[in-house]
């Protein structure tokens, strides 16, 4: 599980003409570009999804990606992680003991989305509204600590300052220090990655809150929950989907969160001061 892809394979850089429109000033430039590139998940040796994501902390996208699945319950269920640049993209080969192949292989088959979006393996409206398990940790925390995150946030996001093309999610302790923080151009991918940068850090999700840089749909919120994490701040608005579903399981989720205000969707266990 020792894999990361570094910068270098985040972005790349490419010769542009700028335009003058409302300003005048052409001219030859060099811009960084965020990587998008096909990962091929494999697991077990099976061919389980094509991503579309940046190709750097792979690993970590491995072991939030099968926890998020529920393919493991722990990240040391995965035996061995390995990711290869291929033709086109990269492979990505998760391997699990065999009883956790069984329920890969159960999952693969009955798969209907080649997207991280929440609806992989999903055949029927009914699974897709299935019970979250309740939130059950608690933190206490203020306006002042998601002013703080919020704050810190850029310098945790370099690829999104080269790029302008990059979600973050990134974990805050309750006094709104990032902890640590993963980048990609899907912010479902980013998510994963954080989630399972987390779990091989050995840092408990329940210790704090995930801030994303990015709308709140449902699938996010799903995330966190099933992470165990107990509060959810994104920078732009939820969906109805999203406030139903975190209402349902008991999340504290906070949307719009800008550094001169934010709206608390709803807070069931009043952990924000």
């Amino acid at each position: 599980m020792g894999y990361r892809a570094g910068m270098n394979h985040a972005m790349i850089d490419l010769p542009v003409r700028r335009l003058g429109l409302g300003e005048p000033g052409d001219a030859e430039l060099t811009r960084s570009v965020a990587v998008e590139a096909p990962v091929s998940v494999e697991v077990g040796g099976i061919g389980y999804a094509v991503m579309m994501a940046t190709p750097a902390d792979l690993g970590d996208y491995a072991v939030g990606f099968a926890l998020s699945e529920g393919l493991v319950a722990t990240a040391d269920q995965i035996s061995r992680i390995d990711a290869h640049a291929i033709e086109g993209g990269w492979a990505l080969r998760i391997w699990l003991p065999p009883e956790r192949n069984a329920v890969a292989l159960e999952r693969a088959r009955r798969r209907v989305s080649e997207s991280s979006c929440g609806l992989c393996g999903i055949e029927n409206i009914e699974e897709v509204l299935r019970p979250l398990p309740p939130v059950t940790a608690r933190i206490a925390t203020d306006r002042t600590a998601i002013a703080n995150a919020l704050m810190a946030l850029p310098d945790h996001q370099p690829l999104g300052r080269a790029t302008g093309a990059a979600h973050a999610a990134a974990f805050c302790s309750p006094a709104g220090a990032i902890e640590l923080a993963r980048e990609d151009v899907g912010r479902h991918n980013a998510l994963d990655k954080l989630i399972g940068a987390m779990a091989r850090a050995g840092i408990d999700p329940a210790s704090g809150f995930i801030l994303l840089s990015a709308r709140c749909s449902y699938e996010l919120v799903e995330k966190t929950v099933r992470a165990g994490c107990p509060m959810l701040v994104t920078i732009s608005a939820p969906t109805s989907l999203a406030v139903e579903r975190a209402a349902d399981a008991g999340l504290t989720l906070v949307a719009l969160a800008r550094t001169d205000a934010a709206l608390i969707v709803g807070d069931p266990h009043g952990m924000i001061a």
